[in-house]
């Protein structure tokens, strides 16, 4: 019946199509080897002989040309097969009267291959073995990624072969996940949990960096102003360009882990959905093999084969945070115990009445620089130098260990506990001491009215209003001691010339009060390259002689491509602050000068060479015997040099001690 036969479609030359198969140019496309597709529609029953399909698949007809007519000829029209009646049978008259047998029916038919997409440019139909590479190796190298973000650990020193060399649960389960969700799910799944994978591959980059630094994780609650300083620290060592250039990398960097590790998500949810029965099968036995192995605790070389660790380092940085939020009312619990708040102020530090008494910190200045046998010798030989040279003048010293609060950097959390006597671990708590009432050794000092306080902080380059809470009169920053010099990296100030300018302008003055001063030594701050070194003082004038000494140093990026020579920069920078402070003392000091110098925390771990030791040295110089005498109860070493027994405090607790001893119930 003519109704059930489908109109003669003859090929549409004009289009590009092909003549022999009535198809376009993407006809023949292969399949798609970057997405799923759904199936095709299943092909319909083949018309009659006189239908395209059919012409290609029937025997030409005796009498039929084998070739187009010539040019110039107009062919004949075929005459048009009638469409057999569907109800009757088959006639046994041939091909014209019946169906091609051979035409595939809707029950017979294979199922058509799914459409594709021809790729950029068409290459995936132009190369489909290249293509299939290009999909089997994106595929393994998705898997890879996973694989890594899952397992990799947050420290450079845990990363081994065997770190690698295990089975995730969290794979498995993301796995079992992709699954079970429908087509659209399943991808907008897929690309948000590959936006968190690389949120944490992120976060666990910050923590490598920090425990580099800090010896210890990235802080998600307090941590981030200190991303500022380490763009000042760059700038202030390769230059604004180089800042730029790592800030702009940064960026770009942090973005391209983002969106790679989104797209190798979605391409494995892809895969596990294009062999769907087989991801099945090895999800399953997967598992079963995990929950086998971390039952009976399987090891290769010595770590556990079966690991959750992904998700007790999410559990850890979740405590991590609500520890944070939480401390806040922790620390204002501890800030209101002050055992001297109430005492009157002429009962206060009465022992050192009359005598100038300077706390005096010394950048990075840590146990390891006097314990480490790479450097002992020649901080040895500087400390005897220097009492020695003390000695000379008449001067006696004390030493013992305090333990900071930070390591690597974090010089002002240090400051701030050794002079408020609280613990100042992180960013909050020191916002929460600088704008509170709690009062610091250099305010006791200012609140008895015998002192002028001031401060000399070469380090500080722009506005400090922190320092009105440290009780300081009158503070000397970068910009105020005089000095026309260059930096040295992260330097301002060279320590000579920021102890020389001390004495102009304060302590060499005639007719004065007794001074308390905070001096904060940063010649021996990170990368330590270039560094200055000991002038004769009176060659010091404005300090433009540091530019030739500054030539004569060495390039920070250069010493930072060896941590052998790090340690050897960060040891010869310690002498120096040393160096300069106890001459200062055997040139400018008096019966009255009073001198407790101590360093702010350990080095950078490439330094200490992983020391979990926080301790630094902390020593009392005085010419007046009686000032010595008020802390021989302390136990603490004679000389500039603690001993390796000497008694260990916490930095915190320095502060009452200091303040007891030279109270009015000591003599």
């Amino acid at each position: 019946m003519p109704h059930l036969t489908p109109p003669r479609q003859l090929p549409d030359t004009a289009r590009g199509a092909d003549p022999g198969t009535g198809a376009g140019p993407d006809a023949t496309a292969t399949p798609d080897d970057t997405a799923v597709t759904e199936p095709a529609e299943p092909a319909r029953p083949a018309g009659p002989a006189g239908t395209d399909e059919a012409a290609a698949a029937t025997p030409k007809a005796s009498g039929t040309p084998e070739h187009p007519p010539a040019s110039g000829t107009r062919p004949e029209p075929a005459p048009q097969a009638s469409a057999p009646d569907p109800a009757s049978p088959p006639t046994e008259s041939g091909a014209s009267d019946a169906p091609d047998v051979s035409a595939p029916t809707e029950d017979t038919a294979p199922a058509a291959a799914p459409p594709s997409r021809p790729g950029w440019f068409g290459w995936r139909r132009r190369s489909p073995r290249a293509a299939r590479a290009v999909r089997i190796g994106t595929s393994v190298l998705a898997a890879a990624l996973v694989l890594v973000v899952l397992l990799v650990p947050n420290r450079l020193d845990w990363i081994t072969v065997q770190s690698f060399l295990r089975l995730p649960v969290e794979a498995i389960l993301l796995a079992a996940l992709l699954l079970a969700l429908p087509p659209r799910p399943r991808r907008i799944t897929a690309a948000a949990l590959g936006v968190f994978l690389g949120l944490s591959a992120v976060l666990k980059c910050l923590d490598m960096g920090f425990r580099q630094t800090l010896a210890r994780p990235f802080d998600l609650v307090f941590d981030w102003v200190l991303l500022s300083d380490a763009a000042d620290w760059t700038k202030d060592s390769f230059g604004r360009s180089g800042e730029l250039l790592a800030v702009i990398g940064v960026i770009v960097l942090v973005v391209v882990v983002l969106a790679v590790s989104a797209l190798a998500t979605v391409r494995l949810a892809n895969e596990l959905a294009r062999y769907r029965p087989v991801a099945v099968r090895t999800t399953l036995v997967l598992g079963i093999v995990w929950v086998i192995c971390f039952t009976l605790g399987v090891q290769f070389g010595g770590v556990a084969f079966a690991t959750k660790g992904y998700a007790q380092y999410l559990s850890n940085r979740v405590q991590y945070v609500r520890d944070g939020l939480g401390d806040a009312d922790v620390y204002k619990k501890e800030m209101a115990v002050d055992a001297f708040a109430k005492t009157p102020p002429d009962r206060l530090l009465t022992g050192l009445r009359g005598k100038d008494v300077m706390l005096t910190f010394i950048e990075s200045y840590g146990r390891v620089a006097i314990d480490d046998p790479a450097m002992a010798p020649e901080i040895d030989a500087t400390l005897s130098a220097g009492d020695a040279r003390l000695r000379s003048a008449g001067f006696s010293a004390r030493s013992g260990w305090l333990r900071s609060p930070v390591t690597g950097a974090g010089s002002w959390l240090a400051h701030s506990t050794f002079l408020s006597g609280t613990w100042v671990k992180n960013q909050q708590r020191y916002r929460s001491l600088t704008t509170g009432d709690r009062a610091t050794l250099t305010g006791y000092f200012r609140k008895t009215g015998a002192w002028r306080t001031v401060g000399i902080v070469p380090g500080v380059r722009k506005s400090w209003p922190e320092g009105r809470y440290f009780g300081l009169d009158h503070i000397y920053d970068s910009t105020h001691l005089g000095y026309q010099g260059p930096y040295f990296s992260w330097t301002p100030v060279p320590d000579q010339f920021s102890l020389e300018a001390f004495q102009k302008l304060e302590h060499g003055k005639r007719n004065r009060d007794p001074i308390m001063a905070e001096i904060i030594l940063a010649s021996s701050h990170n990368p330590w390259s270039p560094i200055a070194h000991m002038i004769d003082w009176k060659d010091l004038g404005n300090g433009k002689v540091f530019y030739r000494i500054k030539k004569e140093g060495t390039d920070p990026t250069e010493v930072w491509k060896s941590a052998k020579r790090v340690r050897t920069e960060y040891r010869k920078a310690i002498q120096y602050s040393l160096d300069s402070l106890t001459q200062w003392v055997q040139r400018y000091g008096d019966d009255n000068t009073v001198l407790v110098f101590l360093g702010d925390h350990q080095p950078v771990p490439t330094v200490t060479g992983g020391s979990t030791s926080r301790d630094v040295p902390v020593t009392i110089v005085a010419r007046d015997p009686k000032v010595l005498d008020r802390v021989a109860g302390w136990g603490w070493t004679e000389g500039l040099k603690p001993a390796h027994d000497a008694p260990e405090w916490s930095m915190d607790k320095f502060r009452d001690r200091f303040m007891t001893a030279y109270g009015p119930g000591t003599r």
